[in-house]
C-alpha cells in the first residue's frame, strides 16, 4: 500500500494502512541533552515582571484616606455622653431687714444649699449646685456675710435700699443701680446670680418678686426667714437656672437654630383678597427699631438673617371660620390651627442664603378678606386672644390683623396702596417678638400672678432677651451643640472605620480636627464657669457646624465605596488567566 510521509525537523509522522500515526525522531536533529536555564530564565523573568508590577497595580487603585483622630473622638464622646453636662453657677443671697435672725450667714448658706440640692435637675445645661451659696445679712450697722464684701459696697447697698424704700427709685432704676454696683466691683469676674430679700410691709400683705434685666432679683414683703429661704431657692432654680419654664427644658430638636448656626427670619404680609383691600408696611423702620436689637442680642447663639416679602395677594387660609353673634365677628379655634396655614397658596419664598442647613422661621401678618372680617382667635377657655395670633413649632408664627374698615357695617370700594398704621405694626411685631421667645422656650409675657398673695414680675429688655435669659439659652445651646457635635463625630468615626475604602480628603480631616478643638474649648470654658460670655457658646456652635460639614462633605457620597472583594472581582478577569499561565510555565520549566 502507498505510504504518506511528512518530514519535520525533529520527527517524522508515518501513517499506516489502518490510519494510525507513528512518530519516529530523526536522529540527526533530535536533541540529546537536557534543556538549559535559558527558557527557565525567560519564564521566571516574565513571572517576576508580574510580581514587580503588583505594587504599582495596588497603588493605582489605592483610596486616599486622611488620618482621623479616632481615639480623641472616643474620649470626647465618653466625657460628654456618659454624664449630663452641668455648669457651675454662682449664687448670692442678701437678706435685708431681718434683725431677728438667729442663724449666721454660714448656716443660712447651708440651708439654701440643701434646698438647691433637693431640686437638682438632671437635664442637660442645668447648673451644678455643688458650689457654695454666699449669704449676706445687711442691717443699719453694716454687713454680716459668708463671703467678703467691701465696705464701700455695703454702704452703697444700704443707700440703694433706702432710696428704693422711699420711692426714689423704681424697679428699672433699682435694677440699673445694682448692675452698676456689681460692674464697679468686678468687670471680668464670673457671673453671680443675686437675690435680695427686703423685709418690709407691702399693700394688703402681698409679697412681690421682681427679676431684673441683668442677674438680680428682689423679694419685697413681710416674709419669715423660712419662707425667704424657700423663695430664694425657688428663684435660683426656676428663674435663673431654668428660665421660668413650667415644663422640662425644651428639647434640642426644637431649638430654632440651624445645624450651621444660622437662622433666617422671614416676614410676610398676606392679603387674602386684593379685591377688598391691599395693605403695605414700612418694614425698614421696624427692622431698625425692633428687630436689629434682637439680632445683636442673639448674636452669640445664632447668625440671624432677616428677610421680608412686602405683599402677597390671593392668600386665603385653608380652614373655615364661624360667625359668633356675641362677639359680632368671625372666629377660629385651636382645632383650626393645623389647617390655617395654606401651604398650597402661601408661597413664602426665601433667598438662596436661606438654603442648606439653616433654620427658617416664618412670621406672617394675615389680613383677612371682607367676607370674614373681623377674624378673631378664640382660646379653649372661650376667651378671645389678646394677641390674635399663634405659633407653630419649628415653623414660625401668625398674627391676624383686622383693618379698621372691616368693622364698619357698610362696605365701600377697594382701597389700594394703604399702609398698616405704625402703632398697629409695632404691636404686631411685639407679638412676633413674644412668639420668637416662645420658640426658644421662654415665657412670652413678663407679669405673672402666682397666687392671691404673691406676684412675680420680669423686667423687660428692649432687645427682647434679658441677660439672665441669655445665660439660660447659652447653657442649653452649648450643651445641645456639644452633644450634637460629639454624636456626629462618633457616627463619622464608626462609618469611616466600617468602610476601609471610603475616600477621606484632607479637608475632612481638618474639619474633624478643628471641630474637636472647638468642642474641647467650649467644654473647658463651660466647666470653668465662663459660659455667660460669647466664647463658650460660639465654640460649641463652631464645633457642631464643622462636624456637620465633615459628615455631609460631598466627597463622602462618592461611588468609590466598593470593597476589596469587589476590586478583586473587577481586575481578576484581566490578570488572573495570564498570571496563571505564567506561573504554570515557570513550574513546568522548573
Amino acid at each position: 500500500p502507498a505510504m504518506a510521509e511528512v518530514s519535520e525537523s525533529a520527527a517524522q509522522v508515518l501513517y499506516s494502512a489502518e490510519g494510525d500515526a507513528k512518530f519516529e525522531f530523526d536522529p540527526k536533529t533530535m536533541r540529546r541533552t537536557k534543556p538549559g536555564f535559558k527558557r527557565f530564565t525567560l519564564s521566571v523573568s516574565v513571572l517576576l515582571s508580574f510580581i514587580l508590577g503588583l505594587p504599582f497595580l495596588l497603588k493605582s487603585v489605592e483610596i486616599y484616606r486622611s488620618p482621623l483622630p479616632f481615639g480623641e473622638i472616643d474620649e470626647l464622646s465618653a466625657a460628654v455622653e456618659l454624664s449630663p453636662l452641668h455648669f457651675p453657677c454662682n449664687f448670692r443671697a442678701v437678706f435685708i431687714g431681718f434683725g431677728g435672725f438667729t442663724s449666721n450667714p454660714e448656716e443660712l448658706s447651708a440651708v439654701i444649699q440643701s434646698e438647691l440640692t433637693a431640686s437638682d435637675s438632671t437635664s442637660c445645661g442645668a447648673c451644678d449646685y455643688s458650689s457654695t451659696v454666699s449669704v449676706t445679712l445687711v442691717s443699719g450697722s453694716g454687713c454680716s456675710h459668708s463671703a467678703y464684701i467691701p465696705n464701700w459696697k455695703c454702704e452703697s447697698l444700704n443707700e440703694l435700699i433706702r432710696n428704693q424704700e422711699s420711692g426714689k427709685l423704681d424697679d428699672e432704676s433699682f435694677d440699673e443701680q445694682l448692675h452698676l454696683l456689681d460692674y464697679r466691683e468686678c468687670r471680668k469676674c464670673q457671673a453671680f446670680y443675686t437675690v435680695f430679700v427686703i423685709r418690709r410691709e407691702e399693700e394688703e400683705g402681698k409679697v412681690r418678686s421682681v427679676i431684673g434685666k441683668y442677674r438680680h432679683a428682689w423679694i419685697l414683703g413681710e416674709v419669715s426667714a423660712e419662707e425667704a429661704v424657700k423663695k430664694v431657692a425657688e428663684i435660683f432654680v426656676k428663674g435663673f437656672v431654668n428660665g421660668w419654664k413650667e415644663e422640662a427644658p425644651i428639647g434640642g430638636e426644637f431649638m430654632p437654630v440651624g445645624a450651621d448656626g444660622r437662622t433666617v427670619l422671614s416676614f410676610s404680609l398676606l392679603n387674602a383678597d386684593p379685591h377688598d383691600w391691599i395693605y403695605d408696611w414700612d418694614f425698614q423702620r421696624i427692622e431698625e427699631d425692633i428687630l436689629m436689637p434682637v439680632v445683636e442680642a442673639l448674636k452669640p447663639l445664632a447668625d440671624i438673617k432677616i428677610e421680608s416679602q412686602v405683599v402677597l395677594y390671593h392668600t386665603p387660609k385653608s380652614s373655615l371660620s364661624q360667625w359668633d353673634d356675641k362677639l359680632r365677628s368671625y372666629t377660629f379655634t385651636k382645632n383650626d390651627l393645623p389647617f390655617f396655614v395654606n401651604s398650597n397658596e402661601w408661597h413664602l419664598d426665601t433667598s438662596i442664603e436661606a438654603g442648606g442647613r439653616s433654620k427658617i422661621l416664618h412670621f406672617v401678618v394675615y389680613v383677612p378678606s371682607a367676607a370674614e372680617c373681623p377674624l378673631l382667635f378664640r382660646l379653649p377657655n372661650e376667651e378671645v386672644s389678646s394677641t390674635n395670633g399663634f405659633i407653630s413649632p419649628m415653623w414660625g408664627g401668625v398674627v391676624v390683623w383686622n383693618p379698621s374698615r372691616c368693622l364698619n357695617e357698610t362696605r365701600t370700594g377697594p382701597h389700594f396702596n394703604q399702609k398698616i398704621p405704625s402703632e398697629d405694626i409695632r404691636k404686631i411685631f411685639e407679638v412676633f417678638l413674644a412668639q420668637f421667645r416662645q420658640l426658644f422656650g421662654l415665657k412670652s409675657s413678663h407679669n405673672h400672678l402666682l397666687d392671691q398673695s404673691e406676684s412675680l414680675e420680669l423686667l423687660t429688655d428692649r432687645r427682647g432677651f434679658t441677660q439672665w435669659e441669655m445665660d439660660v439659652l447659652s447653657r442649653q445651646h452649648t450643651c445641645f451643640n456639644l452633644h450634637q457635635s460629639v454624636t456626629t463625630l462618633g457616627s463619622l468615626s464608626r462609618l469611616v472605620q466600617s468602610l476601609p475604602r471610603m475616600i477621606i480628603k484632607d479637608e475632612i480631616g481638618k474639619q474633624v480636627k478643628y471641630s474637636l478643638e472647638a468642642a474641647k474649648q467650649a467644654l473647658s470654658n463651660a466647666s470653668d464657669g465662663f459660659y455667660h460670655d460669647s466664647s463658650s457658646v460660639a465654640s460649641s456652635r463652631k464645633a457642631r457646624s464643622l462636624s456637620e460639614d465633615a459628615f455631609y462633605h460631598p466627597s463622602m457620597v462618592s461611588v468609590s465605596y466598593f470593597s476589596f472583594e469587589h476590586c478583586f472581582a473587577v481586575y481578576s478577569p484581566f490578570f488572573l488567566p495570564v498570571s496563571l499561565h505564567v506561573i504554570l510555565a515557570a513550574l513546568k520549566e522548573w
